[in-house]
């Protein structure tokens, strides 16, 4: 592996923050381990382990986690067509990802590993046990050194998201990753709309209505701070169509809901809809007198689909 502090001042300038983060990263695949990262969505688990893969200067196999991904689609299969004229020869095999990523020795990325059936987690777990596998009628395939499983996944109770074994745990180092700090995520915004700045103050909102929400208890789950990041990028476009400002209440408020309303999901049995939570949050923030700590009562502007109550 490279020296390690020519890595992390490289990746510094693609992974905002998150040092300890690429510092376990980095020390786990350099001592050979599989790695999983865990965290809610919108935390940079991807964007880490495709940064570290492309300033490590090796292959780097994607898989995303669904339902759809089967053993075949995993590890590889005859060609049908193929096999009719030369059988079952081993020119025949179309390689999968993970075959790919063995014979090369490269990482194999798996991204929401929670996702994806039993028998096709089964497989992974068999190659992280032994570095080999079997494939009917083609016989072993051994993974070449710098073979690794790194891989992603949000949080259990995440919709569509099953409990991973402890076999999983067992064969892996995990790397936690929560939310990052408000400036952090000011950064982050900030890279994504370079292009266009904006007053501090306003940035400073905007992600302070995005942070509020996964702590708001009308709501099971909050945004990300990509729901910051098009928040901005809306309010710009949409007060260039308007012929406004971003600072104009009904351009805010409009992009708030435009581009936090889906993200957020609402407490079963709540009685508010998750346009009109969003709307409370950015009145509370955005149209806060000075001195206030937020939460005093001001008046929104009118939505026939967010009305305050």
């Amino acid at each position: 592996m490279a020296d390690t502090s020519t890595l992390r001042q490289a990746l510094s300038g693609q992974v905002v923050g998150r040092k300890r983060e690429l510092e376990l990263v980095l020390a786990a695949l350099a001592a050979d381990r599989h790695v999983l990262l865990e965290g809610p969505p919108g935390t940079g688990k991807s964007t880490l382990l495709r940064a570290v893969a492309q300033s490590l200067g090796i292959g780097f196999e994607f898989v995303e986690g669904n339902a759809e991904l089967t053993p075949a689609r995993l590890v590889g299969h005859f060609d049908p067509a193929r096999v009719l004229s030369d059988g079952y020869d081993p020119s025949v095999f179309v390689d999968g990802p993970l075959v790919t990523a063995m014979r090369d020795g490269s990482l194999l990325y798996v991204e929401e590993i929670n996702r994806i059936p039993e028998e096709t987690l089964n497989v992974l777990i068999t190659v992280m046990s032994e570095g080999e596998l079997n494939v009917p009628r083609l016989g072993r395939i051994a993974a070449a050194h710098g073979f690794r499983l790194v891989a992603a996944m949000n949080p259990f109770d995440a919709v569509g998201t099953a409990r991973i074994s402890g076999a999983v745990y067992d064969r892996v180092c995990r790397v936690a990753m929560s939310y990052q700090s408000a400036q952090e995520e000011i950064d982050i915004v900030l890279r994504n709309i370079s292009e266009t700045p904006v007053p501090d103050e306003w940035l400073n909102k905007v992600v302070e209505v995005v942070r509020t929400t996964r702590t708001h208890g009308d709501l099971r789950v909050g945004s990300s701070v990509r729901g910051a990041v098009d928040f901005a990028k809306v309010a710009v476009s949409l007060a260039e169509l308007r012929g406004s400002t971003i600072g104009d209440p009904e351009v805010g408020l409009d992009a708030a809901l435009v581009a936090l309303s889906g993200r957020v999901r609402v407490r079963e049995g709540g009685t508010r809809s998750a346009e009109e939570i969003i709307t409370e949050i950015w009145t509370s923030v955005f149209q806060r007198k000075d001195g206030e700590s937020g939460g005093g009562k001001v008046t929104a502007p009118n939505r026939g689909t967010a009305t305050t109550r």
